[in-house]
């Protein structure tokens, strides 16, 4: 699809008929918000969350804790603001703590903070697949724009890896990214258990450009993945497949779409339109736009058995959703969102009260791609507008 072409899709529903929205693969997303809001979050952020010794902590917790989804997230936007130094220093952290000086060679830890005894380390050495991709491709971009060929070698190998511990061949589906190294399957049935929020498009897409199989089949197969799982056009947390009856609600958790789930919908709202996918992908994800023509704000829960949303989201769900209405070009239920996230600012920078982790790192996505911070191209390629 060209640059300047447009998409029709379709959001299907009940309760307020067909609605027809416009999506249009040029939309400019320089200037839907300041870029100075994304600059702003990121300095309170760092000054919050993130230690001199480039540990990004998570103080909602007693255990103090340090995710190696914290540190790969802190990683991505210390690229995007063009702060090498920080970039090492979360990278070092990471390294010495979380993969026991071997990263590439090894998935990080997924969780580390302090021990029952008081001592100070690793409290659960699976892996979580999410940070691991999130960290091979800002190691490959980082190495590309900052000319760094320590970077683009450590995340290749790292996304080997991921490639020979994370990646299962579903029979009928290709390959499918695991949420971790141990405990999501083949469980005794035969069965899986997935998380499609870990698996972003751009980020497939870029792998695949650079490395081929199995990213490449990964990003075809999304699309239809979502179509799959997304029971009334609603993402879900966790989804199971079996041999016998392929995709269905989990066992082990909630058949929900919550905190997990809404990444979904930021992750695709920041997928170039002409990218391989993006069509299907946001076609799929039809149920939240309808659901924000009737609610103020996104639900904090949704049951994937009836499609009924509960709740309301915290600020970090408004601004996961901004890229998602704005490809949409739903301008009105975008700028209500957008409203909701401005409330929520404080003083210090940073958003909602208590200022929780999660929502400053969905906030800090959505406000760096729509102040044109950064952007992906249709090869999955991080763009960025280093001022």
């Amino acid at each position: 699809m060209g640059r300047g072409s447009h998409l029709m899709v379709l959001l299907r529903g009940s309760g307020i008929g067909l609605v027809l929205i416009l999506l249009s693969a040029c939309a400019q997303v320089h200037s839907a918000v300041d870029p100075a809001r994304f600059e702003h979050l990121w300095d309170a952020y760092a000054k919050h969350f993130i230690d001199p010794q480039g540990r990004v902590i998570d103080r909602a917790y007693p255990d103090q804790r340090t995710t190696s989804e914290s540190q790969a997230y802190a990683m991505f936007f210390a690229l995007a603001a063009n702060q090498p130094t920080r970039f090492a220093r979360l990278l070092s952290w990471t390294q010495a703590n979380l993969a026991g000086g071997e990263l590439g060679e090894r998935l990080p830890a997924w969780l580390w903070g302090k021990r029952a005894n008081g001592e100070w380390g690793v409290l659960d050495p699976n892996s979580a697949s999410d940070a691991d991709l999130w960290m091979a491709y800002t190691l490959l971009q980082a190495g590309r724009l900052w000319h760094q060929d320590d970077y683009t070698r450590l995340g290749r190998r790292l996304a080997a890896t991921i490639a020979l511990k994370e990646v299962v061949d579903i029979r009928g589906q290709g390959p499918m990214l695991l949420p971790g190294r141990e405990g999501f399957g083949p469980h005794a049935d035969g069965c899986y258990t997935f998380n499609p929020s870990y698996v972003p498009l751009p980020l497939l897409t870029a792998l695949g450009r650079a490395l081929g199989a199995p990213w490449s089949a990964m990003a075809k197969g999304l699309p239809g993945f979502m179509e799959a799982v997304a029971a009334r056009g609603f993402a879900p947390n966790w989804v199971r497949w079996c041999p016998k009856g392929g995709y269905g609600p989990p066992e082990r958790y909630p058949n929900t779409g919550s905190y997990d789930a809404i990444r979904v919908y930021l992750w695709a709202g920041m997928t170039p339109p002409d990218t391989q996918g993006a069509r299907g992908l946001m076609a799929a994800l039809w149920g939240m736009a309808n659901y924000l023509h009737l609610h103020a704000q996104p639900p904090v829960v949704v049951d994937m058995a009836t499609g009924v949303g509960q709740g309301d989201g915290p600020v970090g769900f408004s601004a996961a959703l901004l890229p998602y209405l704005h490809t949409l070009g739903t301008s009105a239920l975008m700028k209500r969102q957008l409203k909701i996230v401005e409330r929520e600012r404080q003083a210090d920078g940073l958003y909602g009260q208590p200022a929780h982790y999660y929502d400053q790192n969905l906030t800090l996505f959505a406000l760096g791609y729509l102040g044109g911070v950064y952007r992906f191209d249709p090869d999955g390629k991080l763009e960025v507008n280093w001022r």
